[in-house]
Order: structure tokens, then sequence, then C-alpha cells
């Protein structure tokens, strides 16, 4: 079992470890340094691998930071001191500067220590929101109950390989073609539902030797037939999306918290990060 100076390695540890390391990676170049004093602050890594462990441990960031400031090993991983953990307040703000980009890029990295199998499947569900005051609510805008949120998944090891967040309720095919045609190096065979029955997306699949499992909702002989062609196996293995869901909301929560759409969806990525990363160090003790 590894050990380091404070002893054995918890799983809370590796996990820090394996955050830490996929948010250094998520900048371009050589990472900054944790923390400089004045007007540089804390690097935009170390505010990724702080949200890796909000989702990760469950806490709220007041909370967070209070047990940072306990656990100097933990802090040591983050390149700070208890003394130069930051205020909830400054987390908070910086996550909304931080490019998207930088977030998906821990994403992407999360799934590389994945065998990836034979058949991907792509599902959506609605994640609510927050309940806002009345007043907050009329202040804001704040009128969308759920955020629209489709994850792409491997069924062989229900790695989140992609996934797509929207504030409005744009039609499966249209969010399909977008997350699929990004992912085509992943794919071997796609499994959906028929919300995702689009001849455009068969067709572009299929152009990429990738097989698709998208039943018609045509009711014909011809739409029969094609139905016919799917195995029936293959498909319902998109039932794995299904099971992510329910994983996600039972292990890191079925409520957004951030107050912004896009905090919302920085923190539904993480939460997919997280999950792959959590799932990597099961039983591991490296």
């Amino acid at each position: 079992m590894k050990r380091d100076g404070f002893g054995v390695l918890t799983k809370t540890a590796r996990f820090t470890k394996k955050v830490v390391s996929l948010a250094q990676k998520s900048v371009v170049g050589q990472p900054d340094p944790a923390y400089r004093p004045g007007k540089y602050g804390y690097a935009d890594w170390v505010i990724l691998a702080i949200q890796g462990l909000k989702e990760y441990l469950g806490h709220q960031y007041r909370k967070l930071m209070d047990v940072l400031r306990e656990m100097p090993r933990i802090t040591n991983m983050l390149g700070l001191t208890p003394e130069t953990v930051p205020h909830f307040s400054t987390v908070c703000t910086r996550k909304q500067d931080i490019p998207m980009k930088r977030w998906r890029a821990i994403l992407d990295y999360s799934i590389k220590p994945y065998d990836l199998g034979e058949v991907q499947a792509i599902d959506a569900t609605g994640v609510d929101r927050i309940q806002a005051s009345q007043h907050y609510a009329k202040r804001t805008d704040y009128t969308f109950e759920a955020v629209k949120t489709s994850v792409l998944i491997d069924c062989k090891t229900s790695a989140i390989l992609d996934i797509h967040c929207s504030m409005k309720q744009p039609h499966d095919t249209q969010v399909g073609l977008q997350v699929l045609v990004r992912n085509l190096d992943d794919l071997s065979a796609v499994a959906a539902d028929k919300g995702y029955d689009w001849d455009v997306l068969r067709t572009r699949l299929r152009a990429e030797g990738i097989k698709p499992l998208i039943p018609t909702r045509v009711k014909d002989l011809m739409g029969y037939a094609q139905n016919l062609l799917i195995e029936d196996r293959e498909y319902h293995l998109r039932s794995n999306a299904e099971s992510v869901f329910f994983g996600l909301r039972r292990r890191y929560g079925d409520t957004l918290w951030s107050r912004t759409w896009f905090g919302q969806f920085r923190e539904l990525v993480m939460k997919c990060a997280v999950r792959n990363i959590e799932r990597t160090i099961e039983g591991s003790n490296r």
C-alpha cells in the first residue's frame, strides 16, 4: 500500500491526488503556482481541484474550507497550507470565471484510464435547480425549474464520456448530433431511444463507421423492418444511461446549487468527472 510523509494514503487522499493531476493537465502549459499573494491569487487548477473535492465530500463551500484547514495532507496536495486555504467566497467567484473548456478538459482526462466497450448510449433527463425565493426569482428572471441534461456513456464501464446542458428544451436529435459528432473517436455503436430518431443522425454515424442502434417511430413496413435489424441485446444496453443518472443523483445530490445557469453547467460537468475519477480509484491503492 502506497504511503507518503503522513502515512497510508486514504481514499480521499488518492482522490485528491488524482483530481489535482487532472486539474493541472486542464490548463495550458506549465501550471501556475497554487497561490501567489497579490493580484495573481489562486491558480485555476486549485479552484478546479477544490470544486472536485466539494462534489466528492458533499460539503457546502463554508464547511469545505473549514474541513480543509484541518486536513494538512490534503492542503499539501493542493499546494497550499492551512493558512492559505482560500475563503469560500473566493472559490465561488473564481468558479464562474474559469472557462468551460477547462472543466470539460477534466472530464475528457477522467475517461483516459477506462477501456471502453463496443456500445455507447445517450440519454437525457432534467436536473432540478435549487428552489429560490420568489423575490430572487422575479429579480433574476429565474423561470426554469430544471436543466435539460444529456449524457453520453460507455455501456461496458459506465464511464461518462460527455455531457450537454441546456436551459431550454432542444430536441434530442439536435443535442444528440452535437454530442456524438464531437466524440466520434470514442464511438463504436450508439444506442438511443426513439427520441433520437433522425435519418441525418443515422447517416452521419454510418459515414463514420459507427453502428446506430436507434429505433424509428415510423409504423409502416419499412420502419418495422428497420427496427428488426437492431439487435435487442445491444439496444437494451442503453438502460445503463438511466442507471448512470440514478447513480449521479444518489451519490452527488439531485439538485444544483449554483445560482447562475453557467455555474450550474460547470457543476454538472464536475459531477460527471468526479464520478469517473471515484470509480477509477475504487479498490486501488495507487
